[in-house]
Formats: C-alpha cells, structure tokens, sequence
C-alpha cells in the first residue's frame, strides 16, 4: 500500500500506473488519510490540513474512481467524529474497496480525556452506519495513541497482553459483531505502537479478545479478511 494523492483527480492515473508497474505484482492501492478536528492537541493528517471534508471533495472523488478503475484499494483513516464521511463516500461508489484503519478512530485524549462514556456511543452509531456498507473492511487495532487508554507516562511498566486486551476489547468485539469476521481484519499499526507495546503482546491480546470466536471467525480474523480485502490469493 502506498500513496499518491487523489485529489489530483484524472492526474493521479499516471503515478497509480507506474507503481502498479514498478510494484511487480504486490502494489494493492494507497493509503489517503482524512483525519482531520478542529482542536490542534488532537492533531490532523498532512492530507487532510486543508480541514474536514476530504473525502467529499471533487477533486479527491475524482481520483478515487481512477483509483477503483485500477482495481486498486483505498486505506480509509479518519477520527470517530468522521465516520460519516467514510459512509458517505461507500455508498456514492458502492464498487469500491474501503479499508478503513484504527477501529473507526475512536479518541480519548485532549478533549475527550475521560469521556468515554459520551465518546463510545458517538462511535458505535457511527461504525453501525459503516457496516450497512459491504464494501468496507475494518482493521481491528491501532488505538493505543489515540485511544489513550493506558497512561504510559506513569506506569511503572508497558502494557501486558491481558491489560491491553481489557483495554481494547469493548470496542473490538463490538466492531466484529457490527462487521463480521468475515470484514474485519487484526492489525499491528507496527512501528507506531513499538513506543508502547511489544509485538507478542500486542498479537497475544488480540488472540484473547478472539478468545470466544469459532475457528473459522479466527482464520478471518487473523489472515483471510486480509487476504481477501487485499487480493492478495
């Protein structure tokens, strides 16, 4: 997965072109980040520091049909607070393939600090909206900045498996019931999460959370929504 920006619209055929060439066979489509709030302390994405809206615009909606034409995969990321952008721009192009990263987003830090309550059901209607789309895979994972739910500064040691499990697992598992197995997919978000976590722990808490999901549902979970999302057998 790599990144040209979409908003060149019809432009952005020629650098999808060249990697698919220069790719071999492994380039699978780009990575366009929206995330984007008003409050600088939660911090936006360099493509998106025009403001909120990315996904709506005409020149982005133009490149991600030349995107989609290609065959090529879109890696959504955007906070709780967009999902419906996510949601809108699925059902205006209902052939294309959405990834959306970091279990929809959700924040718990700068102004959220301490408002789980008021965030989490903001978020669950949001992601319910999404999982009305067949077209979008979700990725399980990536919150451990974001979410700000283990207070790293002081603790006196990282985050364990079951700790992060506890942490992690009322928005996991309720994204998996929204989704199904079948459209969701474990992910690492390594290196990022290296600052806080190891990566056997990380792995070692997902497979707890999977802890009650059949044998096939854990295949899914761990390898073949991935497999299938990025065509990748």
């Amino acid at each position: 997965v790599g990144f040209t920006d979409l908003t060149r619209g019809e432009d952005a055929r020629e650098p999808l072109e060249a990697m698919i060439q220069l790719g071999g066979g492994r380039f699978r489509g780009v990575r366009h980040a929206a995330n984007w709030h008003e409050d600088p302390v939660v911090g936006n994405s360099h493509h998106a520091d025009t403001g909120s809206g990315l996904y709506a615009r005409n020149d982005f909606r133009s490149g991600f049909r030349v995107l989609t034409s290609l065959g090529l995969s879109l890696d959504a990321w955007a906070y709780f607070t967009q999902l419906g952008e996510i949601t809108d721009l699925a059902r205006a192009h209902p052939n294309a393939n959405i990834i959306v990263n970091h279990t929809g987003g959700p924040l718990g830090y700068g102004p959220y600090t301490g408002k789980t309550d008021e965030v989490f059901p903001v978020w669950k209607a949001g992601m319910a909206a999404l999982a009305t789309c067949p077209n979008v895979t979700m990725k399980l994972g990536g919150m451990l900045m974001r979410l700000a739910a283990f207070d790293y500064h002081t603790a006196a040691r990282p985050v364990s498996s079951q700790e992060l499990a506890e942490l992690w697992g009322p928005w996991i598992e309720p994204t998996i019931e929204m989704f199904g197995a079948e459209r969701c997919t474990f992910e690492s978000n390594f290196p990022v999460e290296k600052m806080g976590v190891t990566y056997a722990a990380l792995w070692n808490a997902f497979k707890q959370i999977a802890a009650g999901c059949s044998a096939d549902e854990k295949t899914a979970l761990f390898s073949g929504t991935a497999t299938k999302a990025y065509r990748l057998g």
